[in-house]
């Protein structure tokens, strides 16, 4: 295992750039959740923290044997250091070095100074924490496993003593709540080595309920190897003996009681031997800790059978929990492989599409998404689970799900259809009585009980068109013929055989595949003739749900009534222009849907309405002048972020008419003519014989409307506030020119440098000031996978996509020969 952690430790992280306010340390779903607040300052500020900015007990210190010194690492174990009395030993404060990240690692980096009984060559010891939530694109196994790892790597040539330990915040948001603890010992199959496993839970655990955000049921598991040294006991007295003797007494303190009652921690310490008088060489060491947060039932979901408690997806491979935690510790060298593949291969994407910035952005982004999410079902019926983290807690929420559809895209798009299926499992069982698509499953997570009585968020043109325009994006990421036109790099990895049996889900598991010695890896996704029959037997077991939405949206879409957008924060509103093309476009998206089951009437007409609409649209929706769009129809100087043309590109509707199109996957009539349109003389009128279906010009107008109101932090969502959303303004960049598009992430870039923001990465923010909060605060959301936009439109339609927006740069280029040729003139 040495060598894959000094790659990870020395390679895999590129040097990261920014400076975020947090940065996330232990991040795999809402409930396994622990942060490094105050991350510009040394780790040692402040306690780590729950995503909701709550305090919890996670330290880590190192002591020099045959000194007095004791250096805190992590959190701020010095403050039970300064309740001894008798200290024989002095806090001391190593070199911090730096922090580095990429999409599953973040490393904290110290250097500590050589005692002074040593000669004064000796070089300090370089020691790193090493923090993993591997993501993994190729193993839904591993991804769905409730774990993280932390290493910690030493570099040095003289000893060094180690200390870890953490409290019972981590498994209830009470202080008082009373916990029990106790110490498990395992042997590792026949050799001598073997695990020491903290398990501590509430002593009366409150299943699927939460007290500030954190679970108030399950059993964390907090594991290393079985030469350690161990101890619990009250925080005052374990961290000083430490500090004082460089190791721990193998004791357990068994008087259970309350979390803050006479702190009762759990501790691991070890002995790191790094003195040689045999070489001039430094020597190195390491030792892995593995933190796992178990909980069975998971959730519970109002499913076609009725409200059912949902098992952990792991639990169908793993028959008990010390197999499942066996497979986690010792399957590191395999998870860090492929999350590293996954790290670098982001950086590379992301790196062509932006910036080093943007490395580090979506890096940063990674773990956030998948930390609100948690994987159930079976291998015959995955299912991935999503919490609304921070706004208001909402389970399934689809306009949460929306924003964070290009990372799923990008990384594994099954994992986008295992979002949608139970949303569109528990409407087709007439569980939810509305004809538009429901806001979300539940009105708090891990509570999925549904909407019986229909009274869920209103936003039903917002909702409809979500679901259809990601329905039709998860439909073409299964259509590719080439490794190259694939929409993930990973999708075209694995077996191509399918399923025909309709029982079954179209995207199951139950195949898992062994490839270059790894076990448990996904079969493809799509590819060749097996991605349309996927898309296939996918649409037609939920078509009448799909056709339900899109007759909604051709009675409500093209005027929107009184009513809530996904940005709710900022009220309802008539006649919102970028609303109405959100819904105008999921009627376009059901054409090209229908055309997956072969249904050309349906494919027909849905074409012919979304036509007309999008005529009427750039009459109704662009302001006099035709310099941008309005907010409203009827808002007169107002103007709007118009985030939703993003999808109009993501689905290759921008190329219809243009030398860059392609056909489609499915059967198409291009001859078919829309409706014939309004009379109307005016000059913004759509004409069928322009390129693309949303009129090239308004993705101009927008470009350059743009550039002329960012504020110094970015993009402002709308011209009612200075106030924006990041998901969104990623949506809108992507698709603008390339100075525009490089400008609004440098503004972003900024903001991240300089926010006073102090939790995860919010994506709402003011875009002048301080680049503080406006008001809510929104924190740790998931809707930051909007982030990867460039990304997924990168690899879209065949990767022809960003060629199909050339015409945005023409007057950019235009422009600049005129300039390069003055200059020339007057040189």
């Amino acid at each position: 295992m040495r060598w894959l952690i000094l790659a990870i430790v020395a390679g895999s992280t590129f040097a990261s750039k920014l400076t975020p306010p947090v940065l996330p340390l232990i991040v795999r779903n809402p409930y396994l959740s622990t942060w490094l607040g105050d991350a510009r300052k040394p780790p040692w500020h402040e306690w780590p923290m729950f995503w909701t900015g709550e305090r919890i007990g996670f330290s880590i210190m190192a002591a020099v044997p045959g000194s007095d010194k004791v250096y805190p690492l992590l959190g701020r174990p010095q403050d039970s250091l300064s309740l001894d009395t008798h200290a024989e030993y002095n806090v001391s404060f190593p070199e911090y070095l730096g922090a580095r990240f990429d999409a599953s690692t973040t490393n904290l980096t110290y250097s500590i100074p050589a005692p002074q009984s040593l000669s004064k060559s000796t070089k300090p010891v370089e020691l790193t924490l090493s923090f993993l939530s591997p993501i993994t694109p190729t193993s839904t196994l591993r991804q769905s496993i409730p774990a993280s790892y932390m290493t910690v790597h030493v570099k040095g040539s003289f000893n060094l003593n180690l200390y870890v330990d953490l409290n019972g915040q981590w498994v209830s948001g009470n202080r008082g709540s009373q916990i029990v603890w106790e110490l498990a010992h395992e042997q590792l199959g026949k050799s001598d080595k073997g695990l020491k496993t903290w398990q501590i839970r509430r002593e009366t655990e409150l299943l699927l309920s939460e007290e500030r955000d954190q679970a108030e049921w399950g059993t964390l598991h907090f594991t290393g190897p079985s030469d350690l040294r161990h101890e619990a006991g009250t925080s005052g007295v374990v961290r000083p003996r430490f500090a004082r003797t460089g190791t721990l007494q193998n004791e357990i303190d068994d008087n259970y009681r309350g979390i803050m009652e006479d702190e009762p921690i759990f501790a691991f310490s070890k002995s790191f031997q790094l003195n040689s008088s045999s070489s001039s060489t430094p020597a190195t060491d390491n030792v892995m800790f593995s933190f796992a947060l178990i909980q069975n039932p998971m959730a519970q979901y109002a499913s076609a059978r009725g409200l059912t408690f949902m098992r952990p997806l792991w639990a169908s491979w793993f028959s008990s929990i010390k197999d499942l935690l066996d497979f986690h510790y010792l399957d590191y060298d395999t998870a860090a492989s492929l999350a590293t593949n996954y790290s670098a291969q982001l950086a590379i994407d992301a790196y062509r599409s932006g910036s080093h910035d943007y490395v580090d952005i979506v890096a940063l982004t990674a773990r956030q998404v998948m930390g609100a999410t948690v994987f159930s079902g079976t291998p015959d019926d995955p299912i991935l689970f999503m919490k609304e983290i921070s706004s208001n807690g909402n389970f399934q929420t689809i306009d949460v799900i929306f924003p964070s559809f290009p990372f799923f895209l990008y990384t594994n798009p099954r994992w986008l259809a295992y979002l949608l299926e139970p949303l569109i499992e528990h409407m087709l069982s007439g569980q939810y009585p509305n004809k538009y698509a429901m806001h979300d499953l539940g009105y708090h997570f891990p509570n999925a009980t549904g909407h019986a009585d229909g009274r869920d968020e209103y936003m039903p043109v917002e909702e409809c068109g979500n679901i259809l325009i990601m329905g039709l994006a998860l439909v073409n990421s299964l259509i590719y013929d080439t490794s190259a036109a694939a929409g993930s790099i990973w999708s075209n990895l694995g077996s191509s055989d399918f399923d025909p049996n309709p029982a079954t889900s179209a995207f199951s598991l139950k195949n898992l595949e062994t490839r270059d010695g790894i076990f448990g890896l996904d079969d493809s996704w799509g590819g060749s003739t097996k991605g349309a029959k996927q898309a296939k037997k996918w649409v037609t077991k939920s078509y009448r749900l799909w056709k339900q939405w899109t007759s909604y949206l051709i009675e409500f879409s093209l005027r929107p009534h009184f009513q809530l957008s996904t940005d709710d924060f900022a009220g309802p509103l008539q006649l919102q222009t970028n609303l109405a093309l959100k819904g105008i476009l999921g009627i376009k998206a059901m054409s090209q849907i229908s055309e997956t089951i072969d249904n050309e009437e349906d494919a027909k007409y849905y074409k012919n309405i979304s036509e007309t609409y999008v005529s009427k649209w750039e009459e109704y929706g662009i302001s006099l002048d035709g310099s941008h769009a309005k907010l409203a129809y009827d808002w007169y100087g107002s103007w709007t972020t118009l985030y939703n043309l993003y999808a109009d590109t993501l689905l290759c509707f921008h190329l219809e008419g243009t030398s860059t199109a392609t056909p489609s996957p499915n059967k198409r009539n291009d001859q078919q003519k829309p409706l014939t349109p309004s009379n109307s003389n005016h000059h913004h009128h759509h004409q069928t014989t322009k390129p693309g279906f949303v009129p090239h010009n308004v993705y101009k107008i927008q470009s350059t409307w743009y550039d002329a109101v960012r504020q110094t932090y970015g993009l402002p969502l709308d011209s009612r506030h200075l106030y924006t959303k990041s998901d969104w303004e990623f949506f809108a960049a992507a698709v603008t020119s390339k100075s525009v598009r490089s400008d609004i992430l440098n503004s972003v870039a900024k903001w991240v440098n300089e926010t006073t923001t102090d939790r995860p990465f919010t994506d709402l923010y003011e875009t002048e000031g301080t680049g503080g909060w406006p008001g809510a605060h929104f924190m740790a959301r998931p809707v930051t996978g909007g982030h990867f936009a460039f990304l997924t439109l990168d690899k879209a339609c065949g990767g022809k996509a960003m060629d199909g927006l050339a015409f945005l740069d023409e007057d950019e280029d235009e422009e600049k020969e005129k300039v390069d040729e003055i200059e020339n003139v007057e040189l």
